[in-house]
């Protein structure tokens, strides 16, 4: 029983000073999140965003990137989207959509132990290509799929 208590007031003490340090401003989120590239982010152009996140402003077509998105989304704000790659050593993948205001929708940095692929949700501003850069051995490839995005959801 006094052990029980022990280990209480021990973890009661840690969490208050941690609790007292985030409080004080010492412990700042910003020290443990990634890196975020904001000029890609902000970036109005293709080129230029693609520039910014990735390094160059063109890549090649390849078949070896399949992406996933519906033909029709009916609506655009939540769209969708997995980008699987076969290519090896892949460090990178991007994914673009043209005509939104800032085209860069998602960048992700992979490593050797994680599979080449992503998925997640995207908002897209009108009908266009759903373009995937992948990064693959310091050179860019590419693929895209068009997404038609209809107004007011009814799916024609």
């Amino acid at each position: 029983m006094i052990q029980t208590r022990r280990t209480f007031l021990r973890a009661s003490l840690a969490a208050g000073a941690v609790a007292i340090a985030a409080g004080a401003g010492l412990l700042s989120p910003r020290s443990v999140l990634a890196a975020w590239p904001k000029n890609a982010f902000e970036a109005k152009s293709l080129d230029e965003a693609m520039k910014t996140v990735a390094g160059a402003s063109s890549a090649t077509a390849s078949k070896d990137i399949e992406i996933e998105a519906p033909d029709i989304a009916e609506n655009g704000a939540v769209v969708s989207v997995t980008v699987k790659t076969s290519l090896p050593n892949v460090e990178q993948i991007s994914v673009f959509v043209p005509k939104n205001n800032n085209p860069l929708t998602l960048s992700y940095n992979m490593t050797a132990n994680v599979d080449s692929f992503v998925t997640s949700r995207i908002k897209m501003r009108e009908t266009s290509d759903v373009i995937a850069v992948v990064k693959s051995g310091g050179k860019l490839y590419s693929s895209k799929k068009p997404v038609k995005v209809t107004l007011g959801g009814c799916g024609g």
